[in-house]
């Protein structure tokens, strides 16, 4: 990929920025990083021009309006819009544009709400997704659908990737829109500083989840990038799941808080189980996580801590 102009919507944002420090590292010094307040890429004329100007032999589109559950459940139409279109319109742009290769991250939030655990590429279409993130979830999956539809009527080489939950160094703190490990991690540490004897964590902590360190993620997406090249969508992930429950008394003991963890089960839990096989991600692009979930979680904290804006 020494040679090849590399364009990373959303590249600088929090997955973006590792990817690009990634592809850096692999020696891509053609990299182009457009950024949201000087291209909308919801406008088909600005996604047609961006692309033309730049003329980029590869797109890999980040770049996505998200949030934890709260964000979904105020502004549902928003996500679905913004997601769906900045897809849409951009890799039209790109086949217009006779660019080489696009790479779309999807969301694990595309899978059925009740899809047998763990969940395989093949039962992405056997239900409806989890209600509160489903027209994120659907928006996202669509991109699917045009890429499967593309490489067929056109032969254009665009892949799909779906990540697991992410976090890490740089992710998004501000408890109105995050998700569930950074706004854990603010929570027992401001709480720690404060004195106080309890925090607040949203649902019941009994529904499960996966996570990948957002550096390990980063480089299955550079690994996808230069080495798979086919129609069939691939989960990037780790394969374990943990309860949030179990999460959050990680968080507090990895952060010193040693108060209580009140459990608000007026707030939705969201999906019931979320763990991915993720046999397809090593058998076509090489890719094993190699961060544990202890030493991603510490590296965030420590992150956090030494970079977070106090009042």
């Amino acid at each position: 990929m020494k040679g090849k102009k590399i364009m990373v919507t959303g590249g600088a944002g929090f997955l973006g920025s590792h990817v690009i420090e990634q592809f850096k590292e692999k020696g891509c010094a053609e990299l182009i990083i457009p950024r949201s307040h000087q291209y909308d890429l919801r406008d088909s004329s600005v996604a047609f021009s961006l692309v033309k100007d730049t003329k980029p032999d590869i797109i890999v589109h980040l770049a996505a309006s998200v949030g934890g559950i709260g964000a979904n459940s105020k502004k549902p139409g928003t996500l679905f819009y913004d997601n769906a279109a900045m897809g849409i319109h951009l890799m039209e742009a790109a086949r217009l544009n006779q660019v080489e290769k696009v790479v779309i991250c999807g969301t694990i939030c595309a899978y059925p709400k009740f899809a047998a655990i763990p969940f395989k590429e093949e039962a992405l279409w056997e239900g409806y997704p989890e209600e509160t993130n489903a027209p994120y979830g659907l928006a996202k999956k669509m991109l699917l659908v045009q890429s499967q539809a593309y490489r067929q009527q056109y032969g254009f080489n665009s892949i799909f990737l779906l990540p697991v939950n992410l976090y890490g160094p740089r992710d998004n703190f501000d408890l109105e829109s995050s998700h569930v490990i950074p706004a854990l991690i603010r929570k027992c540490v401001e709480a720690k500083e404060k004195g106080q004897e309890r925090i607040q964590a949203w649902g019941t902590g009994k529904v499960t989840r996966e996570f990948i360190y957002v550096e390990d993620a980063a480089e299955a997406i550079v690994l996808a990038t230069e080495k798979y090249n086919g129609a069939e969508p691939v989960n990037v992930g780790t394969g374990e799941e943990i309860s949030i429950h179990a999460l959050a008394s990680m968080i507090a003991n990895q952060t010193g808080f040693t108060g209580e963890i009140v459990w608000d089960s007026n707030k939705p839990d969201g999906q019931p189980r979320r763990c991915l096989d993720v046999a397809k991600s090593k058998a076509l692009f090489g890719f094993e996580a190699s961060t544990t979930l202890k030493e991603g979680l510490q590296k965030t904290i420590d992150w956090y801590v030494k970079n977070r804006m106090t009042e």
